[in-house]
């Protein structure tokens, strides 16, 4: 799951615990840490969100600005994601180009809210041809597991907050007007990311750092919700070992009840 070592102690001890259910912290297998979100937290962004999941932190920024329709999609507007590990977050980041956890992390926050419709990109589309591209960005401050999951809720936030800037006469973006249109989004959806974290014959959610390195396999789910109905709209699993058929049902199983429960505590900052 890591490119950092872990030696063969540390993960027989944390697969002890989990046989009994326990962990260093005191939760259940299956609790989430608490979380805190600040919004508005750049001045320069036209949304932005700050979230602290235990002790991982992460800032999410989301800005607009006009471009070219993508050939298959004339008629909406873009969506584009990107997130920048940088090595002052965790020991296991590094600086030069990108390595594969870069490249996922913004890749599975953007299928979860793509494939959710949570943004009516049909919205944002301009007279000139052009149409507006939504640019969220992924800042982790501190890494202390499950960034992915951290970095949905704050991307959630972020665009609930962003408002679409005010254009001049020739086109161009007006930074000395204050936008009052807010993005074109779900008052219903929000998607919502979960990770599962197999060590031995363990699932956990929401593990710290420590945790998530002596994991041998993760499988991240973006969940929405319409009505009563409980949608699956993204999924990708990660790891050398196998999810049995037996642990994909038990995981359906539980992600009905964290999302309404994490839904909650969301709704105070939406």
């Amino acid at each position: 799951m890591s490119s950092m070592d872990i030696t063969n102690l540390t993960k027989e001890t944390f697969a002890r615990l989990f046989a009994a259910g326990k962990r260093f912290d005191g939760r259940g297998l299956n609790d989430i840490r608490d979380f805190e979100i600040t919004t508005g937290v750049s001045d320069k962004a036209e949304g932005s969100a700050r979230i602290k999941l235990g002790k991982t932190e992460v800032i999410v920024g989301v800005k607009l600005a006009p471009g070219e329709p993508y050939p298959d999609s004339r008629d909406k507007g873009n969506l584009t994601v990107s997130g920048d590990l940088l090595p002052l977050a965790s020991p296991r980041f590094e600086p030069g180009p990108p390595e594969f956890g870069a490249i996922e992390l913004p890749r599975l926050v953007d299928r979860a809210i793509r494939e959710s419709k949570m943004i009516d990109l049909g919205k944002l589309t301009m007279t000139n041809g052009k149409v507006w591209t939504v640019f969220v960005d992924i800042y982790p401050l501190n890494d202390d597991g499950n960034l992915i999951d951290a970095a949905s809720l704050g991307a959630i936030v972020a665009l609930s907050e962003a408002k679409v800037p005010e254009l001049n006469e020739l086109g161009n973006v007006d930074h000395d007007v204050k936008p009052k249109k807010k993005l074109p989004i779900s008052d219903e959806i929000a998607p919502i990311s979960f990770s599962f974290f197999k060590l031995g014959d363990s699932i956990v959610m929401d593990p710290t750092r420590e945790e998530e390195e002596a994991c041998d396999a993760r499988v991240t789910f973006g969940l929405s919700k319409k009505g009563k109905q409980y949608l699956i709209n993204s999924c990708q699993k990660a790891g050398k070992e196998i999810f049995t058929q037996e642990e994909v049902d038990k995981i359906m199983d539980i992600l009905p009840k964290k999302f309404d429960e994490v839904n909650e505590k969301l709704k105070k900052f939406l």
